[in-house]
């Protein structure tokens, strides 16, 4: 007896759309591959709710996927690409303005790994012709939508987008909704770079906004002032270079940080410093404030330990302070060691101080600077199970039995598996030998990508 074949694809669309409402969404994939109308099928707005995809623009297949398919469901879109391929940037305009029409898409992200090939102050015509056109204008258009808000524009930290902040700020259609607004950017040249300005009126708009960032050249008392009738759970402050001429450059005084800081009781406020060679000298002296409610901090490929700075810090934000990275290439620093007797009033590893008097830190982390495996322990000791990560890949270790012993020792402090970084396993970054820009770049871009997503 002869049996035919169960023509899958026959099923009417109603059926099986009814059959797919009954299935997870695990499942519900699955099922999809039986056949191309399957497939089809699965393609439907109620299926795809809060939708986040991330796109790679060096794969055309992906691109022709979302204009064939994902364009019209997806309600986040992270679009990777590379600032330095010019056949990127071309695609990046075609893809920029069919998101500007697509209503559903309410979240936009960049995420490069470079800086570009040329700063932004530099750029000559053709260079700010071929921005403008590839990215500014559409990004007008699609932050501009009046039917459907922008709740989240993240610019990826690129220096030659955020140097527009202000513009795509005024182009707002809805600014009341927007959520999210990232205009902190990594410099091509940390000295000498174009410093963003905003009209506080824009940012009054924003009467959403929970997440922030800024580069520090873009703070002021006015701007502090204007924020606080925001509600930000969130505020990211990058900072590259400092102004020789400390009268030229707007310094946050200690009342409007004091005002700030009782306005936001429990703010997450991250500092970061990125190739900041002489911010890092003078961050306690030029940067720093009493009533900065910081939270966080990320002192990175500076080039300098500033050991008085960490103090200051240990002393000023011991109940606010929940995290410290201080990072810096190995091939660079090797042989530099936690050296405190240039510092006449220092005796004690900073570090261990920070964890004797910063009751809320959980977090250590230290690359590129040798440390005493005794002050290790003595971390362990003060901070017990409340240091969730305690992470270094250079240590004084005085022999093997030793490295025993305080291995085991930190495991039972902390109550975790505890070990030294290896070689083999440091980002690449963080590496004994030579290391490029745009590898120490691609490590601080996903860094501050991180800090944005941690609650």
């Amino acid at each position: 007896m002869n049996l035919s074949q169960p023509q899958w694809y026959s099923l009417p669309a109603v059926a099986l759309t009814q059959i797919f409402d009954y299935l997870d969404p695990v499942s519900r994939r699955s099922a999809s591959s039986v056949c191309f109308f399957w497939r089809q099928c699965l393609f439907q707005k109620r299926y795809f709710k809060n939708f986040r995809f991330q796109l790679d623009v060096a794969h055309d297949d992906q691109l022709a996927f979302f204009h064939r398919s994902m364009a019209n469901l997806a309600k986040e879109l992270v679009i990777v690409f590379d600032f330095h391929n010019a056949f990127h940037i071309q695609k990046m305009r075609r893809l920029l303005y069919k998101v500007a029409r697509c209503d559903n898409i309410q979240a936009l992200r960049f995420q490069t790994h470079n800086v570009g090939l040329v700063a932004a102050g530099s750029m000559h015509s053709e260079h700010l012709v071929a921005i403008e056109q590839c990215f500014v204008e559409p990004l007008k258009l699609f932050v501009g939508r009046k039917r459907q808000s922008c709740q989240i524009l993240d610019l990826g930290a690129i220096e030659a987008l955020t140097y527009y902040g202000q513009d795509f700020l005024k182009a707002m259609g809805k600014p009341q909704e927007l959520r999210q607004l990232t205009l902190a950017s990594i410099k091509y040249d940390p000295s000498h770079y174009p410093i963003l300005t905003l009209d506080t009126t824009l940012m009054q708009k924003c009467a959403a906004l929970h997440v922030l960032s800024l580069d520090y050249d873009t703070l002021s008392d006015d701007l502090l002032h204007t924020i606080q009738v925001l509600p930000l759970s969130k505020f990211l402050i990058v900072v590259h270079g400092l102004d020789s001429n400390e009268e030229q450059q707007a310094v946050v005084s200690e009342t409007a940080w004091a005002n700030f800081s009782a306005h936001f009781n429990s703010i997450r406020l991250v500092l970061t410093l990125v190739y900041a060679y002489e911010a890092i000298e003078l961050l306690q002296m030029r940067i720093l404030r009493r009533n900065m409610p910081v939270t966080d901090v990320r002192l990175l490929f500076c080039e300098y330990m500033n050991a008085e700075a960490l103090d200051w810090m240990s002393v000023h934000n011991s109940d606010t302070l929940r995290s410290i990275y201080y990072i810096d290439s190995a091939y660079k620093h090797s042989n530099n060691r936690m050296d405190f007797t240039r510092h006449s009033f220092m005796r004690q590893d900073p570090f261990v101080m920070m964890a004797w008097r910063c009751k809320q830190l959980e977090e250590i982390v230290v690359h590129g600077y040798v440390m005493d495996p005794h002050n290790l322990v003595g971390i362990a000791r003060l901070r017990g199970r409340q240091l969730k990560r305690l992470e270094v890949s250079m240590i004084d270790w005085s022999s093997a039995a030793a490295l025993n012993a305080f291995n085991e020792e930190i495991c039972t402090l902390l109550d975790q598996q505890w070990a030294p970084i290896s070689t083999d396993k440091l980002p690449p970054s963080l590496d004994y030998g030579p290391v490029d820009y745009e590898v120490c770049d691609q490590f601080v871009y996903e860094l501050l990508r991180k800090d944005l997503r941690s609650h």
